[in-house]
């Protein structure tokens, strides 16, 4: 009898794993059907898209390997990832007609400029539609009495200074890289000019932007201020395409000064040369330009070009802007406040042909940084501190970067709180991009425990959108309500910036 019932216990236990392992097995299934739909049903909504607008646009709508590949990428260490098409639009209203058309069939949309972003931007993350604003290149406008300019989104900060150096403006924002206008709207970019100009937030006047349902929305207007309802425009310069399509863009331009001095100086220590700069800020000296770069960064630079020959120690590379005597005055404040923390070195650059020479060599500090080491792949981050914070911020960060055993030039917007690190990495090593992850992120909350932000320019994309809840808090919920509220299909760029 005990036999008995002892076989019918593993019997009933039997039948209880077989109808477990039966539901499983269904659950399964079930998920897997679910999952091949959905990849179908995405499928036929790409191929309707591409089908709709490919006879618009014909050859200026394409699928072909290698376009898709080009607009896989963008200058950051994110992983690529193919859009399923990629378009060029040439004008506003197609524009409007690629969005709508991709808003009723969820389709994924990611606006490209030139591709220079450094946080995975521009990588269209869940497939979709990579807008190439490359033929939208025109100037529309520049209204020299009241320094404003009207750009379509592909023209690049070269091409309308070059077009602007005869009339005798500029246009400001320098992120050294040659970006288009409509993508340093979008990541809300700044520079070496910042500290005296400000950024892409205080230079852009107005905005034409085409919402997910093809909607042509005007925010701004060309007055110099205004108390006019929500501040619309300020939205949309940094949203990074998540909210969406910048078509049109009026900016704030400058005078170009009478006169322009530049300048480099040394200090032996890196405290030195931050806290000649804290001082200088905190003076009112009006320093147009001045970028802070570590000795490792300047061996980077006589590496890169033989002809500079830097003594390697950290740098102040400066500039002035005004009238011969203003910036007389400003170089005499600035060189007192200097040589109390020991600078020395002064080299002045007056001729054009010197100041490009000196900031073409600041410009180039990102292949600079990669020939120390040469075939190594590198991981670019930036923070931004309150200008108080600096000096201690750089220094907790001097000391994370030698214990990572990590090679990590620092070169910085110093005046305005911003500095950057290239981490150098061997791409062989297997645990090389995560001990460059680990640095960078380890620098991330030194930012944040001084009170600063994860990204003074760069941005957040998908690299760094992971520390946006402990930066921003309840407030990066908030963001995401404004981003269903703009876009319930969530088909701007998706995967990027909230949450």
């Amino acid at each position: 009898m005990v036999e008995l019932k002892r076989h019918l216990m593993l019997a009933q236990m039997a039948l209880h794993l077989l109808a477990d392992l039966s539901y499983t097995f269904i659950e399964k299934y079930l998920e897997t059907i679910t999952r091949l739909n959905k990849i179908g049903k995405k499928m036929n909504d790409i191929n309707k898209v591409y089908e709709i607008l490919r006879a618009t646009l014909a050859d200026r709508c394409s699928r072909g390997e290698s376009v898709r590949d080009l607009h896989s990428r963008d200058s950051a260490y994110a992983t690529p990832r193919m859009p399923d098409m990629v378009v060029f639009p040439q004008s506003e209203e197609e524009v409007c007609q690629i969005v709508k058309t991709c808003n009723e069939h969820s389709c994924p949309v990611v606006p490209f400029g030139v591709g220079s972003s450094l946080e995975g931007q521009v990588v269209p993350v869940n497939g979709g539609v990579s807008i190439d604003f490359s033929r939208m290149n025109k100037i529309i406008s520049v209204e020299s009495e009241d320094l404003i300019a009207t750009v379509e989104p592909g023209v690049t900060r070269v091409q309308l200074n070059e077009y602007l150096r005869d009339q005798g403006l500029m246009f400001t924002v320098d992120p050294g890289a040659d970006a288009s206008i409509g993508g340093m709207c979008a990541t809300r970019a700044s520079g070496t000019n910042s500290v005296r100009y400000g950024t892409m937030r205080e230079n852009v006047l107005a905005l034409r932007v085409a919402l997910p349902d093809g909607r042509l929305i005007t925010t701004g207007s060309s007055a110099p201020k205004s108390a006019s309802g929500y501040d619309l425009t300020r939205l949309f310069v940094g949203s990074e395409g998540t909210l969406g399509v910048i078509t049109q863009i009026k900016l704030r331009l400058f005078g170009q000064p009478d006169s322009i001095r530049s300048s480099s100086c040394i200090f032996d220590e890196i405290s030195d040369a931050v806290n000649t700069v804290i001082l200088a800020i905190q003076s009112g000296i009006p320093i147009a330009r001045v970028e802070l770069l570590d000795e490792t960064q300047m061996r980077g630079m006589n590496n890169y070009n033989k002809d500079l020959e830097f003594p390697e120690k950290p740098h102040l590379f400066l500039e002035f802007h005004g009238s011969s005597a203003s910036t007389q005055e400003q170089i005499d404040d600035f060189k007192s406040i200097a040589e109390e923390y020991g600078a020395y070195n002064f080299d002045w650059a007056t001729k054009t042909e010197e100041r490009n020479r000196l900031w073409k060599a600041r410009h180039d500090a990102y292949y600079a940084a990669k020939s120390l080491m040469p075939g190594g792949l590198s991981l670019v981050t930036d923070v931004c501190v309150p200008i108080s914070a600096l000096s201690a911020s750089i220094e907790k960060t001097k000391k994370a970067i030698e214990a990572s055993g990590l090679l990590a030039p620092i070169a910085g917007h110093v005046g305005d709180g911003n500095y950057h690190l290239m981490i150098l990495f061997d791409g062989e090593s297997e645990d090389g991009l995560s001990r460059a992850k680990s640095l960078a992120s380890e620098v991330n909350e030194i930012a944040l425990d001084f009170g600063g932000t994860v990204t003074g320019e760069h941005g957040i994309g998908s690299g760094k959108r992971s520390y946006m809840e402990r930066e921003h808090g309840e407030a990066w919920s908030i963001m995401g309500n404004i981003k269903e509220l703009f876009d319930p299909n969530n088909i701007m760029n998706p995967g990027k910036l909230v949450p």
